[in-house]
């Protein structure tokens, strides 16, 4: 199987295999939703910091130097900031979410926005080494598991069917096949922008844990259990240091 191929599987993977959970537990109760989703979003902080400090950064840092590497990094945190005030990336993790009131298609181009950016950084990930592209799509479907039920939620409020709704996720979420196919051709005609995409990649990651994830779980907004959250945050890690540790 080419790398492209696998790179476009992958990208499926993140975005496709988080909507499906999330479309399973759209079946469940509103009570028994509002007690995995919290925990799910444990799970993803794991995950996305697990990915972005222990495998995409040390691979930018072979080829690069540090400075290179923080400066990147760096600059990617400040891009994530600027994209979220102008609503093109937005985070909606719960039923209750303070973008309801938003308009369902500036959700719909922020979710394909997010999906996009998603898709190049799996499929530079994989053009790496195809074991850390797949611990990158599992952090990637951690993340979008919680937010594709925030998404359908909105569009739910918003007046949607539930049918109509999962549709129009789906269709966002084709947009990783797009950014897949931009980074495979960016980094096949410039091969020395793989290591700058993997750091950058790292910032996405960490700016989605530590601005947008932490914060809520630190409010008790989503789970009131500390020493849970702490758990499930470390079960996380400890998926991504596995894989590494056993397949990459």
């Amino acid at each position: 199987m080419s790398l492209l191929a696998r790179a476009l599987g992958l990208s499926l993977l993140g975005s496709g295999g988080g909507l499906l959970v999330a479309s399973s537990l759209l079946l469940f109760t509103d009570d028994v939703r509002t007690r995995l989703v919290p925990w799910l979003v444990s799970y993803a902080v794991g995950a996305l910091l697990g990915v972005a400090l222990l495998a995409l950064l040390p691979e930018a840092l072979i080829s690069l130097t540090p400075a290179a590497v923080s400066g990147t990094l760096l600059a990617g945190i400040l891009v994530f900031f600027v994209l979220e005030k102008l609503v093109l990336l937005r985070h909606c993790h719960t039923d209750e979410c303070q973008v309801h009131g938003a308009a369902a298609p500036l959700v719909l181009i922020g979710d394909a926005f997010h999906n996009f950016i998603d898709g190049a950084i799996i499929c530079t990930a994989v053009l790496t080494s195809v074991p850390l592209g797949v611990n990158t799509a599992i952090a990637v479907a951690a993340h979008e598991i919680p937010q594709e039920v925030g998404d359908v939620a909105i569009l739910l409020a918003a007046g949607y069917s539930r049918s109509r709704a999962l549709l129009l996720n789906v269709v966002s979420g084709a947009a990783g096949i797009a950014g897949a196919l931009v980074a495979y051709a960016a980094v096949d005609l410039v091969p020395g922008i793989r290591p700058f995409v993997l750091a950058f990649s790292s910032a996405s990651m960490l700016y989605i844990a530590m601005s947008d994830l932490i914060p809520d779980l630190h409010r008790g907004r989503m789970d009131p259990s500390a020493a849970r959250q702490v758990l499930l945050i470390g079960a996380g890690v400890g998926t991504i240091v596995l894989f590494e540790r056993f397949v990459g």
